[in-house]
């Protein structure tokens, strides 16, 4: 069908638009600006607010250029005497309806810095604070009030502020009816949740009366805070100095490897499986293990548990990287080849990554390790009824098959020796694979083991005599994972003995529960004084402890409590306090006071030239998506020292390449109420007595309905922002530098 196309003359500017066009986007075509506060691209026109008012030749009145279409041959006036002194009014008008005037028109605005407010108004409703794009205030500024006519004053509308909604606080004072955030919810978001209520002064945008959100078909999603011009609704969450986008979809930015979280739940949502796991393609290497055994800090950071549960994230992507098809591969891209050849030395999550971006980037790759079998940690340290063998070397062998080479039983003593043999590069990666002694009196005995000694031992296959009663001392994932071990192992009896209570426990609160269900015990603020033992057994001496100030970690310092020694028995003590590294001389590196690698945190490089390092022989005893992260950094710093951009990022989904995402959510009832989709597991008398994989994951049903409980907090971000809103935004950019 041909496009019909009209001649339009707007401040003397003859413009050529496509037939439907409003005059408002005719104008804006053509550079011309014309203000307003109900007008949003992605939504359809109101008129509401009367401020885009224009004059057209051979028309009475005045005009909203929003609703008003082109027609051929029209003429428009956009800024007449006429034109400006209404939309005063109309402006004036406004602000005698609206609580913030007088801040609006305060003689000093012009070097507010949004955060101080000589009005006394509360931190959580300064609106220029806490919403980055004031419209109103703009609007204020570009149009201007009447001459001769007194300041507005507000006559209150008798509304309260609403603080107790999840996520959002709502002053209904400050609505202004312009109706953006009623169409938001229902052509963009197909929610519906609000509506206008009332008539006349005493009306608003929102649920009925005496509903609360959760109670309305709310989604939370935001999108109404996002578009609301007058700071009647806004983030309860505190911006502070960071972007808005850190501190509205945390879930994202909680992720070290910069996983987009909320993209591939809502893509499970949606049920399109593989374009969820190659979402999660584009950032790490090994889906399957992370599905498995991260510590899931994108959780910990979820707004959905402003509701009531945060959304099961790990156990998402476990989903798709188990059962989707790798479409992603059709998409993957390889550089061309590199004369550069870089030696990694440590093949676990951190060598591994940086291993697979790198010959991705055109590289030639040799990955050195001490070990028998490539994986590090994820190989010798963590038990296979978390994480199965098979699984881990499913995903090792897919980096592998790039063309790296390995050579394992190999110990890199001194890097010399890599750059003597045409290495143009080293990336350390050894981690921190060397235990922390107790330091007390009889620890040598041989009935003591260490934590990551027995986890070694155990995924090599050796036999471990630990006898019936056993102990362990620690609160982290390896205190954990060593006392569920021996319960698999045949002890009756498995007690933790942990300095502080299980609120401080390093380790994740779900293993720490699925011990506790299958028997193990936790002796709660107790610390070893010292070791006696002879063949058959040994005895523990304890001492209790109280909590004290808090000490460099965060946590409460535990105090000993003189006098209040006591003695157990066990006839195996393992000891998992932590870690630390094993660095050689011959690396020659320069070490921080911890005695790790000390490096620049921009780039991960070294004291020396072409030498990096990551992982855990950089941050310490961390988790393997930290070191991922690391990977993934090293990687692109190691391409940049050679001259390239460092760009490691791939688009592997079809939405990524074509840019098109849809911004429909629809409307659940009960939305706010569903609860959590809990794993299945197998029984803890079952699992006990072996090492088969303990939680079984999410059935394609199951994972739909978890995904469909997120709030897709980032969608808001892709309602397409006002020219006044990225004035605002310049304004405020350009008041802080002040």
């Amino acid at each position: 069908m041909s496009i019909r196309w009209l001649n339009v003359t707007i401040d003397g500017v003859q413009i050529k638009v496509p037939d439907g066009t409003t005059v408002l986007l005719a104008a804006r075509q053509a550079g011309i600006r014309i203000p307003t506060l109900c007008y949003h691209p992605r939504l359809s026109p109101t008129g509401a607010c009367r401020l885009c008012i224009v004059e057209v030749e051979g028309m009475k009145g005045f005009h909203t250029s929003c609703t008003l279409p082109c027609s051929d041959g029209m003429v428009v006036h956009t800024n007449t005497a006429n034109v400006r002194s209404m939309r005063q009014h109309v402006l004036w008008l406004l602000l005698s309806d609206y609580p913030c005037s007088e801040c609006l028109l305060c003689d000093e605005r012009s070097k507010c810095d949004f955060k101080s407010c000589k009005h006394d108004v509360p931190v959580e409703w300064r609106c220029c604070y806490k919403w980055e794009a004031c419209e109103l205030r703009s609007i204020v500024e570009e149009v201007g009030l009447p001459e001769g006519l007194p300041k507005p004053e507000y006559i209150h509308r008798g509304f309260e502020p609403i603080e107790d909604e999840p996520l959002i606080l709502i002053d209904r004072n400050k609505c202004i009816l312009c109706e953006r955030c009623i169409k938001a919810c229902q052509e963009a978001r197909g929610i519906g949740a609000i509506g206008f209520i009332f008539r006349g002064h005493s009306s608003f945008a929102g649920p009925p009366p005496n509903t609360r959100l959760e109670d309305s078909g709310c989604r939370f999603c935001c999108t109404c805070v996002e578009v609301c011009p007058s700071g009647a609704l806004l983030d309860k969450v505190s911006f502070d100095d960071k972007p808005r986008e850190k501190a509205l979809v945390p879930c994202k930015y909680a992720c070290p490897a910069g996983i987009d979280v909320p993209r591939y739940v809502r893509l499970i949502a949606e049920g399109k499986f593989e374009d969820a796991l190659a979402v999660n393609r584009e950032k790490v290497p090994f889906p399957r293990v992370l599905g498995r055994v991260c510590m899931h800090p994108c959780e910990d950071a979820c707004r959905r548990q402003e509701l009531n549960e945060p959304i099961a994230i790990r156990l998402l992507k476990r989903f798709v990287a188990d059962n989707a098809k790798p479409t992603w591969k059709e998409r993957s891209t390889f550089k061309p080849p590199k004369e550069k050849r870089i030696a990694i030395i440590g093949a676990g999550p951190a060598g591994l990554t940086a291993a697979y971006y790198l010959r991705k980037l055109g590289y030639s790759v040799t990955v050195f390790d001490e070990n028998d079998e490539p994986g590090g940690m994820m190989r010798y340290g963590i038990p296979h009824y978390r994480l199965p063998k098979d699984v881990l070397a499913d995903e090792v062998n897919e980096i592998l098959s790039l063309g790296i080479e390995l050579r394992t039983q190999t110990s890199v003593e001194n890097i010399d020796w890599l750059f003597s043999q045409g290495f143009d590069a080293v990336l350390i990666a050894i981690g921190a694979q060397r235990a922390i002694k107790l330091g007390i009196d009889g620890e040598e005995h041989r009935r003591v083991i260490d934590g990551l000694t027995f986890l070694k031992l155990l995924n090599m296959g050796k036999e471990i005599a630990i006898g019936r009663s056993v102990g362990v001392v620690g609160g982290g994932n390896v205190a954990i994972d060593a006392s569920r071990v021996a319960l698999r192992l045949g002890a009756d009896n498995v007690t933790i003995l942990y300095r502080r209570t299980r609120n401080e426990m390093p380790a994740l609160d779900e293993e720490v529960e699925a011990a506790l269900e299958e028997g193990v015990s936790i002796e709660q603020l107790v610390a070893p004084k010292r070791i006696i033992g002879d063949d058959d057994s040994i005895t523990v001496e304890l001492i209790r402890m109280r909590l004290g100030a808090p000490d460099e970690s965060g946590r409460p310092r535990p105090i000993p409590i003189e006098g209040s020694e006591f003695k157990l028995r066990f006839d195996t003590l393992i000891v998992a306090i932590g870690q630390a590294p094993r660095i050689p001389d011959g690396f020659g590196v320069e070490l921080t006071r911890r005695g790790l690698i000390a490096v620049n945190g921009e780039t991960l490089q070294t004291s020396r030239d072409r030498v990096f390092a990551g992982g855990d022989i950089v941050l310490g005893p961390s988790s393997v998506i930290e070191a991922i992260a690391h990977g993934r950094l090293a990687a692109s710093s190691i391409d940049k020292l050679f001259g390239g951009d460092g760009d490691i990022d791939e688009e592997l989904t079809e939405e990524g390449f074509i840019g098109k995402r849809s911004l429909w959510m629809g409307r659940i009832d009960e939305f706010a109420y569903l609860g959590r989709v809990k794993p299945r597991k197998l029984e803890p008398s079952v699992r006990r007595r072996n090492f088969d994989e303990v939680e079984l994951g999410f059935t394609a049903e199951e994972a739909v309905a978890e995904a469909i409980r997120c709030l897709q907090c980032d969608m808001r971000f892709q309602m397409t922002p006002t020219p006044i809103m990225k004035l605002e935004a310049a304004l405020r950019s350009s008041s802080s530098k002040r």
